[in-house]
């Protein structure tokens, strides 16, 4: 299966990148109104742009966690992708200027989620059990 050795949050760094370098958005892009729900309490729940592409990202995390339980050569490459793509934000927050909001950095911790997801994937799955069989 293709999914399998494919770091899934690399599409909404993907996304912020494109939006930040090639369409050249203003810096309160993020934050401008993408719509607005009108609940049965009487109250408008604002969503920005920010919310849908966090929101995104957390269910692609998601994805990534059930992916972290696997355990193969697939497996191993997959999180050794995750692991570089976290490097590549968590450098590209600390020197790219359009980099600095608190939505990139969101995205730079939902990858270090998914980092630390296979890290104690990991443990787990060196972990034996023993049954002692009582003898007749």
């Amino acid at each position: 299966m293709f999914v399998l050795g494919f770091p899934l949050l690399l599409v909404p760094f993907a996304v912020y990148n494109i939006v930040a370098f090639i369409f050249r958005l203003p810096d309160d892009f993020w934050t401008t109104r993408a719509a607005t729900v009108h609940m049965m309490s009487g109250q408008e729940w604002v969503v920005t742009w920010e919310d849908v592409l966090i929101a995104f990202a957390i269910l692609l995390l998601w994805v990534e966690l059930i992916k972290a339980t696997r355990i193969g050569m697939r497996s191993v490459m997959d999180h050794i992708l995750a692991m570089v793509l976290f490097i590549g934000m968590l450098v590209e927050f600390l020197l790219v200027k359009e980099a600095g909001t608190s939505t990139f950095f969101l995205l730079v911790t939902i990858a270090l989620v998914d980092v630390l997801g296979f890290v104690i994937g990991m443990r787990a799955g060196r972990r034996q059990v023993e049954v002692d069989v009582p003898q007749a």
